[in-house]
């Protein structure tokens, strides 16, 4: 079968004890339907990229580069695997949970078709933070999930519209380097050789690339 939307999730306010911010939205419901827009600035725009959708913590997570997260079905069943747990879509926090779509092996700026009309373009990876950890309750969980590298990918939205379970996901244009989320991932995440690659391309907007040189150039000179 060709890629496709597993299902559509989306999550409602409820209390946090693992953040200060003390509410959030990772715990997501299915929908049968749910439109995508472009949500504006992490701070002081809409939250998230689709309406309905509840986000607790809008200082880390949100807004017009974090507008939908998607994860791939077979990457949940993985993790079935190995944990023993079931893992239901949308159980990692994710807005789509896709089938047939190698999200991992995106590369930054990667552009989907979703359906009829609405256009994704990837961003980046997804940090696991402590929100993330609690929901799992799963000792040293984002140590675990860390070090495969494989988090899922954030998405801006280029073009809005409705999105249903079953709608088809097609790669409609390639970015033009080989910078992949998984690589993307690393470099945030402190390793140095994949920051140094991802600064060298350049595929990430200033205030992204920033940090990551900084980082760079600090412990590339505490180590000299």
């Amino acid at each position: 079968m060709s890629a496709h939307v597993a299902s559509v999730n989306l999550g409602s306010r409820e209390p946090n004890p693992a953040k200060g911010v003390g509410v959030t939205g990772i715990r997501k419901r299915h929908a049968e339907v749910a439109t995508m827009r472009a949500p504006g600035p992490k701070r002081g725009g809409l939250g998230s990229g689709l309406v309905g959708d509840f986000i607790g913590d809008v200082r880390h997570h949100g807004g017009d580069r974090q507008a939908v997260y998607a994860f791939a079905r077979e990457e949940l069943d993985a993790w079935e695997h190995r944990l023993d747990v079931v893992l239901p879509n949308g159980a990692f926090g994710e807005n789509l949970t896709t089938v047939g779509l190698a999200v991992d092996d995106s590369l930054v700026g990667d552009r989907w078709q979703v359906g009829e009309g609405v256009l994704l373009e990837v961003t980046g990876p997804r940090i696991p933070c402590a929100t993330f950890s609690a929901r799992m309750g799963i000792k040293g969980w984002l140590k675990t999930f860390s070090a495969e590298a494989r988090s899922g990918a954030y998405l801006a939205i280029l073009a809005g519209g409705d999105v249903r379970p079953g709608d088809p996901v097609r790669l409609v244009e390639r970015a033009d380097h080989d910078v992949d989320v998984p690589t993307a991932f690393r470099a945030f995440m402190g390793d140095l050789d994949a920051a140094e690659h991802v600064l060298s391309v350049g595929c990430l907007p200033e205030w992204e690339l920033a940090p990551l040189r900084e980082t760079v150039a600090r412990r590339r000179a505490k180590g000299a």
